[in-house]
């Protein structure tokens, strides 16, 4: 499914040691800890807050020694509740460059979202384990393997976390530039 993200996020209400022991007992791999700081932008040309429902974001990261570009548009566009999302990402030689460009460009910062990330994997499931700075810890799962639908892939993640002997909040329908921004989508 490339270029197409299917996740689901939830405040992390278990112990995030259980949760990665669960994991680990299953047969999960483990990467080392990240420190993302993701800049988002709005276009000069196209309002991304204007709409009543947020489906459009664009961020420049920078991970460790390593930068990217990346657009997502989320869908049903016109739905408060998105299912999935078109995904393009590429690396950058140089964040700073691309920051200015696109103040050349006349895109304005709308935030910043300062993140750790630790991500484990597991058959076609990536488990994020993300500490955000100002609004708390949450986990993510994304859907990494082959589906011929967004329902085959929204399956796996749901049968995923079914078999999982853990403790979720609520599933959160927003993004952390939404919460950064106090928008509730819904």
């Amino acid at each position: 499914m490339q270029y197409i993200e299917v996740e689901q996020k939830f405040r992390l209400l278990s112990e995030p040691d259980d949760f990665k022991a669960a994991l680990t007992a299953r047969g999960a791999t483990s990467g080392a800890p990240t420190r993302q700081v993701d800049s988002y932008y709005n276009a000069p040309h196209r309002d991304f807050l204007a709409a009543p429902s947020i489906s459009e974001w664009l961020r420049v990261r920078v991970e460790d020694d390593q930068a990217s570009l990346n657009f997502k548009r989320w869908h049903p566009l016109d739905e408060k509740i998105k299912t999935h999302c078109d995904e393009f990402e590429t690396v950058v030689a140089d964040a700073e460059a691309v920051r200015r460009t696109l103040a050349a460009l006349d895109f304005t910062p709308l935030t910043e979202v300062d993140k750790v990330r630790e991500e484990w994997h597991l058959d076609d499931i990536a488990v994020a384990f993300d500490t955000v700075a100002g609004l708390g810890t949450f986990v993510e799962f994304e859907f990494k393997g082959e589906a011929d639908t967004i329902e085959q892939a929204t399956d796996r993640i749901q049968k995923f976390i079914d078999g999982l002997d853990i403790k979720l909040g609520d599933r959160i329908h927003a993004g952390y530039p939404h919460m950064a921004l106090g928008i509730d989508p819904r």
